[in-house]
């Protein structure tokens, strides 16, 4: 317990909200739009939008140097924010939401939500959809699997200007701390006390953790104080891989992404492709200052490259008496980092010939690489396992892509998607203490940008309703 002395630097609120990812921005969105008479706060360890600016995409430096925070992971719109603006809308993937609020409810809030970014936006974003193109039976006939959905894709720059505009139309309805850290949280007499790193204690009684992917260790640790159980979840381990578009482009140009599973048969591990950017480029991401790759594409034919890239992930899930898949996640990483001082790089052609790629190999690749990253051997880094199944896939998916294969392909690694443990929520999102909400991808129940803002949505509807 806080002493009562401590208590004199105070701000009241109904509702405080820890992370203003895309969970936390939507439901500030859905307040502001109910005219909600709930006093509400959002914290967030990042900055604002106009402020979230990576040195890297501006041109200042080639590689990562650490920023803190990391404005591609922090700040108003979480993670999203700086992506490519994809929005899939579908139950297939990318979380559970469905599962606890319904598969009807959870479609037409992902619905809601992309009317919402479409009013904001006023362009002419393309709906995508994966149904009636033919690609579902051509991958069949080749042993993969495509997933069911709806892709809208606003590319990097218009998803931020998006984001900015919903800041403007909630920011003098609900009070923001940004650049600010919760370290502790209390409990007592039906209210909850978050202490900030600028010796601020904010009283509400309903606290709502919604710290996104990056903030999981801190809700881990959180429900573990108020004995809030929670179930292992898994760690997806994998790399990016960089192409010519003109490789996916009869893919990409119908579906935009494409979301394929293949099961191994060396292993009968399944490898999926993820976060597909066509004419994109390959980016950096600092987790906790853990250096892994993303991927980013725009809109605007001026910005594209003439490359794609996709993850390719291979989902890992252990047993007793391992625990922490994310520190299992992080520590391939953390060897890539040391090898490479950062990211690591690799031509296709050299790994599988079991040879290091050089800089002398990668000046005589046909393929630009769009990251400035270190050429090295991904196998020095990379299980055997995991990097025996990317293998695998890469050759299945060039049955479907031919030129997949090419010895000029390039891996970087290590991509890693950490996902905290799942919180056991209620379909309301409160955990077994009473007020502490716990939703998005920082809960563990949803993993993308389309489910997280959806789950942001009901969280406000369902607090508005509250006494």
């Amino acid at each position: 317990m806080y002493a009562k002395q401590e208590r004199n630097i105070m701000k009241e609120y109904d509702v405080v909200v820890v992370g203003s990812g895309a969970s936390g921005s939507f439901m500030a969105y859905e307040f502001t739009k109910l005219n909600s008479d709930k006093k509400v706060c959002v914290i967030d360890a990042g900055r604002k939008v106009k402020a979230r600016k990576c040195p890297i995409s501006e041109g200042k430096v080639n590689s990562c140097i650490g920023c803190n925070p990391c404005n591609i992971m922090y700040g108003f719109g979480g993670a999203g924010t700086l992506s490519d603006g994809k929005y899939n809308i579908t139950t297939n993937f990318g979380g559970d939401l469905h599962n606890y609020i319904g598969e009807d409810k959870a479609l037409k809030l992902m619905e809601y939500v992309d009317s919402v970014l479409m009013n904001f936006d006023k362009g002419d974003a393309t709906l995508y959809s994966t149904e009636n193109t033919g690609l579902k039976s051509e991958c069949l006939k080749n042993d993969l699997h495509l997933l069911t959905a709806k892709v809208r894709h606003f590319g990097t720059e218009r998803n931020r200007e998006i984001l900015q505009k919903i800041y403007d139309y909630v920011k003098d309805t609900v009070d923001f701390e940004f650049m600010t850290k919760v370290i502790s949280v209390d409990f007592e007499d039906g209210y909850y006390f978050v202490k900030t790193d600028k010796n601020e204690i904010i009283k509400c009684k309903y606290l709502v953790l919604a710290a996104g992917r990056s903030g999981s260790k801190w809700i881990s640790d959180t429900c573990q104080e108020f004995d809030v159980e929670m179930k292992k979840n898994r760690v997806d381990i994998g790399v990016r891989v960089e192409v010519p578009a003109e490789i996916f482009k009869h893919i990409t140009d119908k579906v935009y992404e494409a979301k394929i599973v293949y099961q191994t048969k060396q292993y009968n591990d399944l490898v999926r492709t993820f976060c597909m950017n066509p004419y994109g480029e390959v980016v950096t991401e600092n987790t906790n200052g853990i250096m892994t790759v993303n991927g980013h594409s725009y809109a605007n034919p001026e910005l594209r490259t003439e490359n794609t890239n996709f993850a390719l992930l291979v989902t890992n899930k252990f047993t007793e008496p391992f625990k922490d898949s994310n520190e299992y996640g992080e520590s391939i990483a953390r060897v890539s980092n040391m090898l490479g001082g950062g990211v690591l790089m690799q031509r296709f052609g050299d790994l599988v010939k079991g040879r290091r790629s050089s800089e002398r190999r990668m000046k005589k690749s046909f393929l630009r690489p769009t990251l400035n990253a270190t050429a090295g051997d991904l196998s020095l880094v990379m299980p055997k396992r995991q990097l025996d199944d990317i293998i695998e896939m890469i050759y299945a998916l060039d049955k479907i892509a031919p030129g997949m294969a090419n010895d000029d392909t390039l891996l970087y690694g290590i991509e890693v998607k950490f996902y905290n443990s799942v919180v056991e929520v209620n379909e309301e999102f409160e955990t077994s203490q009473k007020n502490l909400f716990c939703l998005g991808d920082g809960s563990g129940v949803t993993h993308s940008l389309s489910q997280a803002s959806a789950s942001g949505v009901e969280m406000a509807r369902i607090l508005n309703e509250r006494a």
